[in-house]
């Protein structure tokens, strides 16, 4: 399972990073866009022009700002650390679901596997935080068994 971790830590890294460039290249395209189109024009709609892809970055560079946290977390996760208790970064196991506590990022399948990744505040990841192989919890109507933490 140690291997399944590293291999999931890593595809999440990739699509972090593959957003990372594409909002980057979107924000370019916008800011060139805009400076050249402040080179040719002049009244009401060439204002409100500039304004609508002000406001179109304004957007991407709030997306931007949300990836480069997850990309934070996912850079303080080392893949080699192993402990009994669910920390941030582990791999666990419960109900025969494969459960990533870093980030909400999109579920992934690794090897055939499905990954869900969830965040350490959200209802499911803050009961998972310290809980070890064994243990039982309940979120909302459903009951969790934690099989393996790895």
């Amino acid at each position: 399972m140690q291997e399944l971790k590293s291999k999931v830590i890593a595809y999440y890294r990739q699509q972090v990073q593959d957003k990372e460039d594409a909002f980057r290249d979107m924000i370019a395209a916008l800011t060139e866009g805009a400076a050249n189109d402040a080179k040719g024009s002049a009244g009401d709609k060439h204002e409100t022009a500039l304004s609508m892809m002000h406001l179109e970055q304004e957007k991407l560079n709030a997306k931007l700002a949300e990836i480069l946290a997850q990309k934070a977390i996912l850079n303080r996760i080392d893949s080699n650390t192993q402990s009994s208790k669910i920390i941030l970064g582990s791999l666990v196991k419960a109900n025969s679901m494969l459960l990533f506590l870093c980030a909400a990022l999109p579920k992934i399948t690794v090897d055939g596997q499905t990954v869900i990744a969830l965040s350490p505040q959200s209802p499911l990841g803050s009961k998972l935080l310290g809980m070890q192989e064994g243990d039982s919890f309940t979120v909302g109507n459903v009951s969790y068994t934690i099989e393996v933490v790895c």
